[in-house]
């Protein structure tokens, strides 16, 4: 009822890891061994002016080299890391003139210890047990993969009652220690169709990682909506963007236990589901 996301991780052949069609896996937080340049959808006020031969992404050099020199500890001959901020290659690597030239996303250059071996592994010797550690941890850490779609419509987060931005803001600093670097706007309203009945269900939110965009529905502009409510909406999109889905009998669980569990720590909870319980109806009639 209130959102759901989708992109995950796949191992196509020849010294590349990937992202393919599943359930996204997502973590909280970016690295801190490198920067990627503020969407300017929702930071209009940071003027940063730079060439067009600029990188979109600032990674802490002293970081690159440290890992630059696991590989030259373990790979026979010269080797030449360079970091990426790719959408779909996560890592790879060939071998040309004797100088082994490999390509790894910016998740890995703050990855734990474990994960940095297990690649130097795969890279350097296409370790099987070493590509799978590298791609549960590609899984876990969706988050750092910018979107793979621009939003290319305006953005509208002030509405009539709410902005959007203020509470995303406020509820990103209050749970996420404001790592969350998704969007969120309202979502575009339409005309009243001419109904026999009123409609049955509604989404009330919804999480795009291709866009990395949190839509929450206009019938929620209301003067009578609480603020909280809207808080609610917006954190539960956000669990999508940092909660992992699993995969059980089957099929996705876009609710395992994990969310289920940080759901529960919004502070209105009981509060917030109390109060949907007892005004769908209302929204509903919109």
């Amino acid at each position: 009822m209130r959102g759901q996301t989708v992109f995950p991780f796949f191992q196509p052949p020849d010294g590349r890891v990937g992202r393919g069609r599943l359930v996204a896996q997502v973590a909280p937080r970016m690295a801190p061994a490198a920067l990627r340049v503020p969407n300017p959808v929702h930071a209009p006020q940071i003027a940063l002016q730079f060439p067009q031969s600029s990188p979109h992404i600032f990674v802490h050099e002293g970081a690159r080299q440290t890992f630059e020199r696991r590989l030259r500890a373990a790979a026979p001959g010269p080797v030449v890391l360079a970091v990426t901020d790719n959408v779909h290659s996560m890592v790879s690597f060939a071998r040309r003139r004797g100088i082994l030239r490999a390509r790894v996303h910016l998740m890995f250059l703050d990855a734990p210890a474990s994960v940095q071996e297990a690649l130097v592994r795969y890279i350097v010797r296409g370790d099987r047990a070493g590509s799978q550690v590298v791609g549960r941890y590609i899984d876990a850490n969706g988050h750092r993969i910018k979107a793979t779609r621009p939003v290319l419509r305006a953005l509208n987060t002030k509405g009539r009652h709410h902005d959007l931005l203020s509470i995303f803001h406020e509820v990103n600093t209050k749970y996420f220690g404001s790592t969350v670097d998704a969007l969120v706007a309202w979502g575009h309203a339409r005309g009243r169709p001419r109904r026999k009945k009123p409609r049955s269900t509604i989404k009330l939110g919804s999480y795009s990682a291709v866009e990395r965009l949190i839509r929450i529905h206009p019938n929620l502009d209301r003067c009578w909506v609480p603020r909280y409510f809207v808080q609610f909406i917006i954190y539960h999109e956000m669990l999508h963007h940092v909660i992992p889905a699993s995969r059980g009998a089957g099929r996705a669980l876009l609710h395992p236990p994990e969310f289920r569990q940080r759901e529960g720590q919004f502070r209105q909870y009981e509060r917030a589901v109390q109060w949907e319980k007892s005004h769908i109806g209302r929204i509903l009639r919109f």
